[in-house]
């Protein structure tokens, strides 16, 4: 092991510290920080290789953020001169996308008064009223939305929905919707929300089975699912470990 780990030098903590920088952000499983630290550089190029390197593709996605707050700059420009609902309904897509949610649910909110009456802008408008805590007004938006389309968003719009049901005290309809909703829906985001609603009201098995079918979805998930439902898998990892046992 010396031997290998001597070709690598002065590389191999350059290569290290990439590896363990990429794992602190990506937070893939935790055998692999041992892998990293024990085997040293060869751990390190293993990692790089096996996780790092299919997240190059993810790479780019980072670089639209430059051409979409471009395009912000554009639209704010132009919406001086025709304040249209299609152009405040684009910003409100891009500002949301670009994590400003209050001025995504004001953009939202001219390009509804501007007549839009398409299911998208009080969509769009309910996820950030949910982001932003403000239930009450997302229930509307949502009622509408599903009211017209009811598996709109391969039915997230559904889960929110009753998402924001529980949040308002509305448990009955709440848990009514998400029993509807889970099943033919899988999206982790729901499950979670639907195990937050039973252990509210102490039904602990419950909401532990629920919250647990997040986790086990991933042995059979490919590997770019599993990348990206990372976030979901630590949710329900924490969320269980503060269940009563």
């Amino acid at each position: 092991m010396g031997f290998l780990s001597s070709l690598f030098y002065p590389w191999g903590f350059l290569l290290q510290g990439l590896a363990i920088v990429h794992f602190i952000r990506r937070r893939p499983d935790n055998y692999w920080f041992y892998v990293i630290l024990f085997l040293g550089p060869i751990g390190a190029v293993v990692y790089l290789l096996v996780e790092a390197l299919p997240d190059i593709g993810l790479v780019g996605q980072s670089f639209k953020v430059f051409p979409r707050r471009k395009r912000i700059s554009q639209l704010e420009a132009t919406i001086r001169d025709n304040p249209s609902p299609g152009n405040y309904e684009e910003l409100g897509d891009l500002y949301l996308d670009d994590g400003k949610i209050a001025a995504a649910r004001e953009a939202f909110n001219r390009a509804i008064g501007g007549r839009a009456d398409t299911p998208d802008p009080f969509y769009r408008r309910g996820i950030c009223a949910i982001q932003m805590g403000d239930f009450a007004a997302a229930v509307p938006d949502l009622e509408r939305v599903t009211g017209k389309v009811p598996d709109y968003d391969f039915q997230r719009a559904a889960g929110l929905l009753a998402h924001a049901y529980a949040k308002t005290g509305q448990r009955e309809k709440a848990e009514s919707l998400f029993r509807q909703v889970t099943t033919t829906s899988t999206l982790s985001e729901t499950y979670l929300h639907f195990a937050e609603l039973l252990a509210a009201e102490q039904r602990t098995p419950e909401a532990r089975e629920w919250a647990q079918k997040v986790l086990d979805k991933k042995p059979t998930m490919p590997g770019y699912l599993r990348r990206r439902e990372r976030p979901w898998f630590r949710q329900a990892k924490g969320f269980l470990g503060r269940l009563p046992k």
